[in-house]
């Protein structure tokens, strides 16, 4: 299997898909944990199922930046992150404090108390212009009896709050593969409509009055838009939401995307682009690591080196280790005009 993601549309409907599957990626993702103490299967599963939704919801939007999807509360699992950018690479951590049962859900791992929330940030990669991050948080929410929906319904409710357009949402996640299933309604006017916009720029079927640019629907008589209701696109959207959602996590996790379309939606004419490849990218580095160090002050970093000997600090996100001695510490907190070749002052 290959890591890669289907953008796909219903022909003459309001309705757009997209089916993610990471799988080289997401091993690798667990590869890199495991050097330091992989994660129970149920934390596994869910962090897969988050890596899987954010490459969604990164490929969703237009926006330049990462798109980080937080899930936080009073559980074992402490925090849960994945993190998707623009060329859908991405990458994936949690932090877990407890014991975990083998057949723990949502719940059980971050919402014990009631007290779980599930955070969206877009940071835009361009802070020049005064450019600042964006958060919506939202309440854990869910069906524990139904593993395969509990983190997307939190994220389909925080979707239909901050699009205003319906969405299902279908994810799952094992040892191997990390999938999700996308599908959207669009907007029935403006620029959103993919379908209006490409109807209009292939003009008008023979015999059919010519829309306005990216109109969908053709106005009724005396330029009232016709509604939704009327002409039956909200029965389309639930009709393709309904077919999606009987998608087991079996087929998700083994089924390539031609087969998988066929047999959800072998009825609708399904018009697929050309798929992406998402992939594993850690954005750490040790330039990184020096700001985080000059962020905690020069007093705090020398007392860690008198008692320890260095500094030592590891990416949660892929294990990389990045060790300051009192030289580098030094170096740290001079400026670059006073540096000898070499980088050391």
């Amino acid at each position: 299997m290959t890591d890669e993601l289907h953008k796909f549309l219903f022909e003459g409907l309001p309705v757009r898909g997209m089916f993610v599957r990471l799988a080289p990626a997401w091993r690798e993702v667990q590869a890199r944990h495991a050097q330091q103490g992989a994660y129970p299967p149920p934390v596994n599963a869910l962090l897969g199922q988050m890596a899987a939704a954010a490459t969604l919801m990164q490929a969703n939007i237009k926006f330049d930046g990462a798109l980080v999807l937080q899930v936080f509360g009073d559980g074992p699992v402490k925090l849960a992150v994945a993190e998707a950018r623009p060329d859908l690479s991405f990458r994936a951590t949690a932090k877990v404090v407890g014991a975990v049962d083998s057949e723990a859900q949502l719940a059980a791992m971050v919402n014990l108390h009631g007290k779980g929330r599930c955070a969206i940030t877009l940071d835009p990669k361009d802070k020049s212009g005064g450019a600042q991050p964006y958060q919506g948080i939202v309440a854990l929410h869910g069906d524990d009896g139904a593993p395969l929906q509990a983190i997307a319904q939190v994220l389909e409710h925080y979707m239909l709050q901050s699009e205003q357009l319906d969405t299902r949402l279908m994810l799952a996640a094992d040892a191997n593969v990390a999938a999700g299933l996308l599908i959207q309604r669009l907007p029935v006017e403006g620029e959103g409509n993919l379908e209006g916009a490409r109807r209009a720029a292939a003009g008008p079927p023979q015999g059919e009055a010519a829309a306005p640019l990216g109109g969908w629907p053709p106005k009724a008589g005396g330029g009232r838009p016709v509604s939704e209701d009327e002409i039956g696109l909200n029965e389309a959207f639930n009709r393709i939401a309904r077919l999606a959602s009987t998608v087991t996590a079996d087929e998700l996790l083994t089924l390539d995307a031609q087969t998988l379309l066929r047999r959800l939606f072998w009825e609708e004419t399904v018009r697929r682009f050309e798929p992406l490849a998402p992939r594993f990218v850690c954005t750490c580095s040790r330039e990184r690591v020096r700001g985080m160090l000059r962020g905690l002050g020069r007093e705090e970093v020398d007392s860690i080196i008198a008692e320890r000997g260095t500094v030592e600090i590891g990416c949660d996100f892929c294990g990389a280790q990045y060790r300051f001695d009192a030289v580098d510490a030094g170096d740290v907190f001079t400026p670059p005009a006073d540096r000898l070749p070499g980088g050391h002052a």
